[in-house]
């Protein structure tokens, strides 16, 4: 499944397919059992040509947990771990102001039903007729700023993008999985978490587009700006 949009922006890695399965596929890459590895890692190596998969076994890390959709946040630690730390114990990222403001955003994190796997796929290596729940482009910020204006190409609104707070597995991949379930799902841009920028290029954001979606832009690229003037003389420089 070859990306006509992957194409048209000059993506030099692999647009990546992500969905639930019960299986694991054969061969793909999976973490330890017990031994900690960030998800956004394997969305790097998805990119790159090779497929992983998690379950909620050898997924150790508890923000990988949730941001793949195999479980909550319980209350009573990542509250503080998020904000000030503990006192005399885990020290704190800093990211949310306080352990009250923490606790209120994880707890209103989306749920999405787990089937056993999450894979991360290259998505020309699904078999036609296979069907992942979104795609996501690790992309720099030429290729973002197409993606974002092409993901308005059919839509009156303004903001057919959403960009917000989390974890870089919860913005590349359960946001999405959430937006998926919509009417008029939104594209997603992720990976602006530090803790997880140092497993990717650091000129590479996600754009993480729910299939259903994605299947209505592909169809439009030949007429749009990405095949237009403007666009391929900025593209010169990709």
């Amino acid at each position: 499944m070859i990306s006509r949009i992957g194409r048209a922006i000059k993506l030099k890695n692999h647009p990546v397919a992500v969905f639930r399965t019960a299986a694991r596929p054969e061969g793909a890459l999976q973490f330890k059992k017990g031994k900690w590895g960030c998800v956004i890692s394997m969305l790097g190596a998805a990119s790159k040509g090779r497929t992983a998969a998690f379950d909620a076994d050898t997924t150790t890390c508890m923000g990988g947990k949730v941001g793949l959709g195999f479980k909550r946040f319980e209350p009573g630690s990542i509250e503080y771990f998020l904000s000030t730390g503990e006192s005399g114990g885990r020290a704190g990222e800093y990211y949310k102001k306080s352990p009250a403001l923490a606790r209120e955003y994880v707890e209103s994190l989306p749920d999405i039903q787990s089937k056993g796997y999450v894979v991360f796929q290259p998505l020309e290596e699904l078999s036609d007729g296979d069907a992942p729940e979104i795609v996501v482009f690790l992309v720099n910020a030429d290729q973002l700023s197409a993606l974002v204006q092409f993901s308005g190409y059919d839509r009156s609104a303004r903001d057919p993008v959403r960009i917000g707070f989390g974890s870089g597995c919860a913005q590349a991949v359960l946001f999405a999985m959430k937006e998926a379930e919509s009417e008029n799902p939104k594209c997603v841009v992720g990976l602006t978490d530090p803790s997880a920028r140092r497993f990717v290029d650091r000129d590479l954001l996600s754009f993480s587009i729910p299939y259903r979606r994605y299947l209505e832009l592909e169809g439009q690229v030949e007429e749009s700006f990405l095949t237009k003037k403007t666009w391929l003389d900025l593209s010169k420089r990709i």
